[in-house]
């Protein structure tokens, strides 16, 4: 009911503002949500603080020139402007499918980028929440050069703002690098989808008969393609957790880490890490146990679960204190790099480097893959680039050795001498070119193959080895780690560590950026 005694202007803007808030209609809202998916306003109201969005560019319509279409809705299918979340300012845009199908055209492409400069400027996050039928067709070349807008802004925040992008319906063609630019991708079970071509191109071109959640849904981009670092089962699970993630993440690349406070005793200790490596070398042990008994309140958050999963990043926090964790997976694999587990890792590394996040490392990896596919598929390049985002990183870097750390392997995962700061090892750690059995293998062929009893002389000799290489007392007396810790002691000497390298001062040598082995 409309009050008369207001000024028609003033009516005329709360008509206009009850318009833009209707998307495409009551019908394709109803559509919209018989796909089990919300609408775009309504996840903006998820995942904001209760009344902190402030709206933008509610007023703008399509530049459409006629082709195919004269639909003129307000906000022209994205939905833009800012809020908060647990009182921290954040930038946001929310596609919406029920206008035009979330299409983007020229408007809708300058709504996203306006936002993103706003962001870049202000120096707070940007999520974008992707729900799109791709670029608007009737546009022509309009919508191309849109996106191409978008994804200058993407590569120009990249490493001054965090870039959250999440996928909560179709996004494909080109539409897809806009996410693939940014640090962390979200997507829903059954009812997202990422793909440059979609199943009927797919079909007409390879004669290949796929779906849509064969091609490109949320699992196969959490544990094929690696192309996303998040799955959830609903909607409102993957907003929770972006809030989640953002409570580890600086507003910008010049900010601190938050800070949390916790009940958690920074000098307690956990007898139960004492037995947790097993005697026999060979036999594996659930290194996601080893991170849950040292961090505060057994709290990981961890970033591409499903995806190679013989290596484990993710954030958690020591004495309060923000961390990225980096930890060979000896249960999968036997912890062996490989190259999806090294670009993983080496991503996750120079994210953290580029937002101020110190590392942790739990080593215990035998070395890189052998085989023909690892060689033939570049493993030599993708390990090289590990080593590259552990050697440019100059936040804090401690790693504690808990078993094995071998050959070329060891040297990629933050060694004091890729300017590691601080490297611990558990007094079951191994430190050699490789472990004590291929060694004398090598080294005493010809003793071996000459003795009377092989077997008693290959065991006599991986006994010396191992008392005069492999120990790690060796590499102490060296001085290539600082310190052997009981196990239990490991996440009161951390969080002293952290403390230590609060003031921590390092950089790189003047130069435009490196040249990183892609």
């Amino acid at each position: 009911m409309t009050d008369k005694s207001l000024d028609p202007r003033i009516q005329k803007l709360h008509t206009m503002r009850a318009l833009s808030k209707q998307g495409g209609g009551d019908e394709r809202i109803q559509q919209q949500r018989a796909k089990g998916k919300l609408t775009a306003r309504e996840r903006l109201d998820l995942l904001l603080d209760p009344g902190s969005f402030h709206e933008i560019d509610a007023f703008v319509t399509s530049r459409s020139n006629g082709l195919g279409t004269n639909e003129r809705t307000l906000t022209d299918g994205v939905i833009t402007g800012w809020g908060t979340l647990e009182g921290r300012l954040v930038y946001v845009y929310s596609q919406d499918f029920t206008i035009m199908g979330g299409s983007l055209g020229a408007a809708h492409a300058s709504k996203i980028v306006k936002v993103q400069e706003m962001a870049l400027k202000n120096g707070a996050p940007i999520i974008g929440i992707n729900d799109s039928g791709g670029a608007r067709i009737q546009e022509g070349l309009a919508s191309l050069v849109g996106y191409s807008e978008i994804f200058l802004r993407n590569t120009l925040a990249s490493g001054v703002i965090p870039q959250i992008s999440v996928i909560m319906g179709p996004c494909a063609g080109g539409a897809v690098y806009s996410p693939a630019l940014t640090d962390f991708i979200f997507m829903v079970k059954n009812t997202s989808y990422m793909f440059l071509t979609g199943p009927d191109v797919v079909k007409a071109v390879t004669h290949e008969d796929v779906t849509f959640e064969q091609l490109g849904g949320a699992m196969v981009h959490n544990t094929i393609s690696g192309v996303a670092h998040f799955a959830s089962d609903s909607e409102g699970d993957c907003l929770y957790l972006i809030r989640q993630l953002l409570s580890y993440l600086p507003n910008n690349n010049m900010e601190e880490p938050p800070f949390k406070k916790t009940k958690d005793d920074p000098l307690r200790t956990d007898e139960a890490l004492n037995h947790i490596v097993p005697d026999n070398p060979n036999k594996p042990y659930d290194m996601k146990d080893v991170i849950r008994r040292v961090v505060d309140d057994g709290q990981f958050l961890e970033v591409q679960e499903h995806y190679a999963t013989n290596i484990i990043v993710g954030f958690a926090r020591l004495g309060g204190q923000a961390v990225g964790i980096v930890a060979n997976q000896p249960a999968v694999l036997a912890g062996v790099l490989d190259i999806n587990a090294s670009e993983k890792a080496a991503r996750f590394v120079r994210f953290c480097d580029c937002f101020n996040i110190p590392l942790v490392t739990f080593e215990d990896v035998p070395g890189f893959l052998p085989g023909v596919s690892q060689e033939h598929g570049g493993i030599i390049r993708s390990g090289a680039k590990l080593l590259y985002a552990y050697c440019e990183a100059t936040v804090p870097k401690v790693c504690v050795i808990t078993r094995k750390a071998y050959g070329g392997a060891y040297c990629v995962l933050s060694p004091r001498a890729t300017r590691g700061d601080l490297v611990l090892a558990w007094p079951s750690a191994e430190l050699a070119v490789m472990g004590a059995e291929g060694a004398v293998n090598i080294i005493h062929r010809r003793e071996l193959s000459a003795a009377e009893d092989p077997n008693a002389k290959r065991a006599e000799l991986i006994a010396r080895y191992q008392e005069e290489v492999t120990n790690p007392w060796v590499a102490a007396r060296y001085g290539f780690i600082d310190d052997i810790i009981e196990p239990q002691e490991t996440r009161p000497r951390l969080i002293n560590a952290l403390q230590m390298l609060r003031n921590k001062r390092d950089s790189n040598p003047p130069r435009k950026h490196g040249n990183i082995p892609l």
